[in-house]
């Protein structure tokens, strides 16, 4: 049987799904981002700061200011709860690197063990350069972990693209035996990404989950962490359900259907898994959004890296402030108003800006 839901009440689900209800998670102890990102199955990684990078805003704003960035580098880095990963498993996004969370890597062993074999171009390139696998994988068991440029490229095929990939060869090569799960990110120096061997940075012993049986529970667990989704993204999880005013099929958590609800205002990340899909933002929320900084300043609606401003149940409009560390100051350019903000509304977002501020340790300046 298909539910039928209201838009407000889709828009509720999606909002408690992604923690940005008033219920918080406890932040007050580094551990606290562990089971965030266990709920939200992962968190996306982007280097840019404009105002901070993508993960940080991400945790920060299920969080609160308890969280720090440290907090990720020691998941990942020493405690190893956390491990970074270039997906390339999500439907609807070209390949980007996220942290998930180590307990979670049994899903996925048994797929990682036949990586490339769904993309037979990229699985005869790995077959081509044997020689260059073995090479790598020696030097990182006997050198490990280390970055790219200190590991020679002895490919004897190198690899071709029309994209900043082209010749790639290590890189391109580490990121494929990554997704076998041969080789981990062992940690960061600054941006770039250190490489060793996966049994020296992910937990022993793990016990991979039979595929058939792993995807049913990565959907299932996608689905919790989305609250709705359309099929393509979650397959047959949840229940079938229509959406007031929505021509498209959905599929929904039963369990958080009719959820009690107290909204809050909060500034997203672009990179936020609440209006990643562009489509289910405008079919929920009506709400247009358009991640700008790839365009030429005088072509931009909202600014170069503009935060959606969720308030309540509602997207309202788009945060165009950027960080300036130098001179201790959030600039504010601009707050677009989807539609003229209530006092209410317009107290709030100032609220959100100066706690924002206050987190990264700056002023407004407007």
């Amino acid at each position: 049987m298909t539910m039928t839901l209201q838009r407000d009440e889709a828009r509720r689900i999606a909002i408690r799904a992604q923690r940005l209800d008033a219920d918080r998670l406890d932040a007050d102890r580094p551990q606290a981002l562990v089971p965030l990102v266990e709920q939200l199955t992962f968190v996306q990684l982007d280097p840019t700061a404009a105002i901070a990078p993508s993960a940080d805003l991400i945790a920060y704003t299920r969080l609160g200011s308890a969280y720090r960035p440290e907090h990720l580098q020691r998941a990942t880095e020493q405690d190893r709860l956390l491990y970074e990963v270039k997906a390339m498993d999500d439907p609807l996004t070209p390949p980007f690197a996220m942290v998930r969370a180590a307990s979670d890597l049994p899903l996925h062993l048994e797929r990682m063990s036949h990586w490339p074999d769904s993309v037979p171009a990229w699985a005869q390139w790995l077959q081509a350069n044997d020689a260059f696998r073995g090479d790598v994988l020696a030097r990182l068991r006997a050198e490990g972990p280390l970055l790219s440029k200190d590991i020679p490229d002895t490919a004897s095929v190198p690899w071709v693209s029309t994209g900043w990939t082209h010749n790639q060869n290590v890189t391109r090569l580490l990121e494929l035996l990554q997704g076998r799960g041969e080789v981990a990110v062992a940690g960061r120096i600054g941006r770039q990404r250190t490489w060793d061997v996966a049994e020296r940075v992910y937990p022993a012993g793990l016990e991979a989950v039979p595929e058939a049986e792993a995807k049913r529970l990565r959907d299932q667990r996608r689905l919790r962490a989305l609250g709705i989704a359309r099929p393509v993204q979650v397959g047959d999880a949840g229940e079938p359900a229509r959406v007031e005013g929505s021509d498209l099929e959905w599929r929904v958590d039963p369990d958080a259907v009719g959820a009690a609800f107290a909204g809050r205002t909060a500034l997203l990340s672009p990179f936020d898994r609440l209006i990643h899909d562009r489509v289910r933002t405008q079919e929920l929320f009506g709400f247009e959004y358009l991640l700008e900084m790839y365009k030429p300043a005088a072509k931009r609606r909202w600014g170069y890296f503009a935060l959606p401003i969720l308030h309540g149940d509602r997207l309202i409009g788009k945060l165009d402030a950027a960080a300036d560390r130098k001179a201790g100051l959030l600039r504010v350019n601009a707050v677009h108003e989807d539609e003229p903000f209530a006092a209410a509304e317009r107290d709030a977002v100032d609220a959100e800006i100066a706690a924002l501020a206050a987190w990264l340790g700056l002023d407004v300046a407007r």
